[in-house]
């Protein structure tokens, strides 16, 4: 086991779980899902005996912070993260999120729940395919929940919270104003949202500092583009979202080709993020550590080897000021 240094703890909310500066995003390993159109959302086909060595070899290298949701492969990637974790539940820190509506049979998304009724009944159903009695981190998946629907989510929350479901809670959206409302519940402890080295977050990040949450960051390595070789060569085979990206997913072109603008502004870092011995990856986490110390970002992974590159980031820490300033002046 790696020895945690005092960067990188973090703790979640009063629940006193600890939880470390590196966490894992398992929407990869969900394997293919689609939209009602028959447009994927998941990243390809998915070894999932890969999927529970690389979980279990994270732990090993003390990545115990595993963030999934319900919807990511139609329930898949829960069932997967609870078979790796079984027999190891008391090292690991789960975070699930919920309000999509999904078919497990035919691995589609199909609509959305935003009622405290369908909360409870998402939740019972997550514990099953984690095969665990709690939850530690329970997020809204809806980023665009009205406000008078979110606070009675809220609500439902510290229900969850009362009866032992859940450690604490959060909402997965980009909206400070939303983070607010949820951040005045009293077992808020997080909110998830976008960053990173492309395109910086500073008002969630704001708002995280001033409420004492955690700052999960998803598309750390910006689905992948911040951890390429630079050429603007197809990365995404059929089945996986990059290959035929959604209009909110701008750094890929149709086939998964990383969009030229994009590109553009990863070669221009690529030295600064490099240095020291980083890869690309180790670099772009060493940024969001930097940014402030409450992010814990989430890469994704579906690999062994993956795995052991993003928890090798560890070693390495923050950025310098001076490189964060580079950077900064580099992307203006």
């Amino acid at each position: 086991m790696r020895t945690e240094t005092q960067w990188q703890r973090r703790t979640l909310g009063s629940s006193g779980t600890d939880v470390g500066a590196l966490g894992f995003g398992c929407w990869a390993i969900g394997g293919e899902w689609s939209a009602p159109d028959g447009s994927p959302l998941g990243w390809g086909v998915v070894d999932d005996d890969e999927s529970v060595a690389a979980i279990r070899r994270a732990l090993d290298l003390g990545v115990t912070f595993f963030d999934t949701a319900d919807v990511y492969g139609a329930g898949h990637s829960e069932r997967v993260l609870g078979r790796a974790i079984a027999g190891r539940r008391d090292e690991v820190v789960v975070a699930t999120k919920w309000g999509n509506l999904f078919d497990g049979r035919t691995r589609t998304m199909d609509g959305s729940d935003s009622s405290p009724a369908y909360a409870r009944r998402a939740l019972v159903a997550s514990l099953r395919r984690l095969g665990t009695d709690r939850i530690d981190l329970y997020q809204l998946h809806l980023g665009d929940t009205p406000l008078d629907e979110a606070a009675e989510l809220r609500d439902a929350c510290e229900e969850f919270v009362a009866e032992g479901l859940i450690r604490a809670y959060g909402w997965s959206t980009d909206d400070p104003e939303r983070a607010a409302l949820f951040a005045a519940g009293e077992h808020c402890a997080a909110v998830q949202h976008a960053c990173n080295v492309l395109e910086d977050a500073p008002g969630m990040l704001d708002l995280s500092e001033e409420r004492g949450l955690l700052s999960v960051i998803r598309s750390p390595l910006a689905m992948g583009l911040l951890a390429g070789s630079g050429d603007r060569s197809p990365r995404a085979d059929t089945g996986d979202i990059r290959s035929t990206p959604p209009a909110w997913l701008s750094w890929f072109e149709a086939g998964g080709v990383p969009a030229e603008h994009w590109a553009k502004r990863v070669e221009a870092v690529r030295e600064v993020l490099t240095a020291d011995g980083r890869t690309l990856a180790q670099g772009a986490l060493g940024w969001l550590w930097a940014r402030s110390g409450r992010t814990v970002p989430i890469p994704g992974f579906r690999t062994v080897a993956q795995a052991e590159e993003n928890a090798a980031a560890l070693t390495h820490g923050p950025l310098r000021h001076e490189q964060v300033e580079e950077i900064a002046g580099l992307l203006t």
